[in-house]
């Protein structure tokens, strides 16, 4: 990797650090968050709800930010937004609001996430591709896949020791004050290379574009549209069980009020991405395919989610959740290098926004009926429905398969891989 890739690269793995350390403060409590300001099961997990029908509703039009104004724009719309929404959320809670506000904010916070899909990730491959870079995505993504868990584990293991010192709303205060320091970073660093907006069209009109792109280049190539219609059955289980299991942990370990145990598990699961991101590379390598990895981690996940379904002890549901976080750490940066390589430059972030968008429909849907199981049933049940809907979407893992894409077979380069360790730091 030349010097000028690698100023690249720091500058991604940077903003994906501050992201995922804003976010992460409140991950490891959010549900217990939404409990204590009243919420039930059902009413905690379709605020999260809300939060997917935002993605979707501003999914294609902040794309069009992204590609007609371009993706250092888009990055800084998207923290600030998440910041103030975050402070919004904060007053919810002070207030003991009704469901209804806390619906209208979490639409706020997912317009806030949608300005960072698929434009952080367009921004990179544009500016490596402007180095002139030549290596496998896998590898980058793997880092960056890396430095997010550790940034997850720092954040989660902070979350929860701050919101067992003082209480659960402060870690909601640290997010928002970290988004407005990446604020601050992406406006003096972020540059858009390799990429020229499109300013030619109204907002409208671009809208339009965009949509039109998407499924152009998105439904109507069959290798494509079955990885995206996938999204949705292992976005929307993958979701609620990482929020679900924040409550069921503390419930196996008999005391619900040991927030620093909440944390743990999105601690836990930070340090399988941080395996996952590191290995993916290494393991992408044992297969032919790319699809027989991504098939391979799913089943394994759907398998995860069965046996911490049934399980009834604590330190044995830790070791599921650690297999679980792993094989869908390992998946993720091979199942975006696979999507990468099958789109086309100009069309990528608008594409990459169209996958997130069919993701988060999976929430919508999946979270809201998952989290009405566990009031009526228990969250062991819940993640037991949970595992055979994700079961759904590996059909269409084959079907994109059997399309023979060229994407399917190419991925990191070997010097990439071996070098990985020495050029992690770079």
């Amino acid at each position: 990797m030349n010097p000028a890739a690698r100023r690249v690269q720091r500058v991604y793995l940077t903003l994906l650090v501050g992201n995922t350390l804003a976010a992460s403060f409140i991950w490891g409590i959010n549900t217990l968050f939404l409990l204590d300001a009243g919420l039930s099961n059902f009413e905690a997990f379709a605020a999260n709800a809300f939060f997917t029908v935002g993605m979707v509703i501003f999914e294609i039009p902040t794309g069009v930010v992204a590609d007609t104004v371009g993706r250092k724009a888009s990055y800084l719309l998207g923290t600030i937004t998440l910041s103030v929404s975050t402070g919004l959320y904060w007053m919810l809670w002070i207030w003991h609001a009704p469901f209804a506000w806390w619906a209208v904010v979490s639409v706020l916070l997912g317009l806030g996430f949608t300005f960072f899909s698929g434009a952080v990730e367009a921004w990179l491959v544009d500016a490596l591709t402007s180095t002139g870079y030549t290596g496998g995505w896998e590898v980058v993504f793997g880092r960056g896949l890396a430095v997010t868990g550790i940034a997850m584990f720092a954040g989660s293991v902070l979350g929860g020791v701050i919101a067992q010192a003082t209480n659960l709303g402060v870690p909601f205060l640290v997010r928002a004050g970290v988004l407005v320091a990446m604020f601050l970073f992406a406006f003096v660093v972020m540059k858009d290379l390799c990429f020229t907006p499109d300013r030619t069209a109204g907002p409208l009109k671009a809208t339009r574009n965009v949509l039109t792109q998407s499924i152009q280049h998105g439904l109507r190539k069959r290798s494509v549209r079955y990885v995206i219609l996938s999204a949705p059955f292992a976005s929307g289980v993958g979701i609620y069980a990482f929020y679900a299991l924040q409550p069921y942990l503390l419930e196996l370990y008999g005391d619900r009020s040991a927030y620093s145990v909440a944390g743990l598990a999105a601690a836990i699961l930070s340090l399988s991405q941080v395996a996952g991101g590191v290995l993916a590379p290494r393991i992408r390598g044992l297969f032919a395919k790319r699809t027989t990895m991504v098939i391979g981690a799913s089943l394994s996940s759907v398998l995860a989610l069965v046996v911490l379904g049934v399980n009834s002890i604590f330190w044995l549901a830790i070791v599921f959740l650690v297999a679980w976080g792993f094989v869908v750490a390992v998946a993720a940066p091979v199942r975006q290098g696979y999507l990468n390589d099958m789109i086309p430059s100009k069309q990528r972030a608008t594409v990459l926004s169209f996958d997130s968008l069919f993701g988060s429909l999976g929430g919508v849907f999946i979270q809201p009926a998952l989290g009405r199981s566990a009031d009526l049933w228990g969250y062991g049940t819940s993640l037991l429905i949970g595992g055979a809907v994700e079961l759904i979407g590996i059909p269409l893992l084959f079907a994109s398969r059997r399309q023979r894409d060229p994407a399917d077979t190419s991925g990191a380069r070997l010097e990439d891989v071996s070098t990985q360790g020495s050029t992690f730091a770079d």
